[in-house]
């Protein structure tokens, strides 16, 4: 399997539990692995033959900037549907962190994995 990725993808959203986190947005970031196989798009050197990282990075920014949730759980995992149904990604690591989000930490978050790693017959 090879792996398409984007790291340090920034996005202001209203995200959190508390009154105040409800009346700012806050930046979310997120680091995603999303599997694929690219021989076809090496073979032709076209964009319509790969997965797109700008059209996906595209739509995250979208939804994640007009979405209001509460839990960085649930919004990990409202992206891994949309790569997992939208863009037919067969398997996904995804990190989201909200950094400042506790005094002396730099980052915290959440990582999931969905889907299935083995892509057909791919050789290794």
């Amino acid at each position: 399997m090879d792996i398409i990725y984007i790291n340090d993808l920034r996005i202001e959203t209203i995200i959190g539990i508390y009154g105040w986190e409800r009346k700012i947005k806050q930046t979310v970031v997120l680091d995603i692995e999303m599997g694929t196989d690219i021989r076809k798009a090496s073979a032709s050197d076209a964009v319509e033959d790969t997965l797109n990282y700008k059209s996906v990075a595209e739509r995250l920014i979208s939804f994640i900037g007009d979405s209001e949730f509460e839990l960085i759980e649930t919004l990990a995992e409202q992206v891994a549907n949309i790569l997992l149904d939208e863009f037919a990604v067969p398997w996904l690591r995804l990190r989201v962190n909200k950094q400042g989000a506790l005094k002396g930490v730099r980052d915290v978050g959440v990582i999931i994995e969905r889907g299935h790693k083995e892509i057909g017959n791919q050789e290794s």
